[in-house]
């Protein structure tokens, strides 16, 4: 059962999630999960509707799951409170960062620490896209267009502008083709 938060919680645990993640994005998804569906404020399944909506709206991922989380769990104040929260910690980061960048970026230990972080990064990345893989391919055609699209993205350079177009006509013909056979 959902449970209402408040728009300062609300504001706390994005904030939170956007000052202790590295990588974008992705790599916040799985802090949002365990922030919001443990302590039931959405449903697994409303967190996984939600993921595909922020990827399917124009901007950056975590800024859209913000913005449709708070939405979601309070409305338009919940949008603009977590909306800030998200983006509150990297923007201060970020002014900080250019403030003082020429004194420590040939620094050893800032280099070592980036280093560490990327694998770490990566791994973040990777979760949610093993848990979407788990919950959205449910036949093996769905399966194969998942595989297909990761491949032809990530080693043949292929656009995903493409991969989008054809995934939708896949779906189209599949859809039909099911519609008739049940005639």
């Amino acid at each position: 059962m959902e449970q209402q938060a408040s728009l300062w919680h609300l504001f706390l645990v994005f904030a939170k999630v956007g000052t202790f993640t590295i990588g974008g994005g992705y790599a916040m998804l799985p802090l949002i999960e365990e922030a919001l569906v443990k302590r039931g404020w959405i449903s697994d399944e409303d967190f996984q509707d939600l993921i595909v909506l922020a990827q399917s709206a124009p901007g950056l991922l975590a800024v859209n799951m913000a913005i449709f989380t708070g939405h979601k769990i309070r409305g338009l104040r919940g949008s603009i409170v977590s909306a800030l929260g998200a983006v509150l910690p990297s923007l201060l980061i970020i002014l900080l960062i250019a403030i003082f960048f020429t004194e420590f970026k040939e620094n050893e230990y800032v280099r070592r620490f980036f280093q560490g972080v990327r694998p770490a990064a990566v791994a973040l990345i990777l979760v949610p896209a093993i848990r979407m893989a788990r919950s959205g391919c449910k036949s093996w055609w769905t399966w194969l267009i998942a595989v297909a699209s990761l491949l032809g993205v990530a080693f043949l350079k292929v656009s995903p502008i493409w991969i989008i177009l054809v995934t939708i006509s896949v779906a189209v013909a599949v859809s039909l083709i099911r519609q008739k056979k049940s005639v």
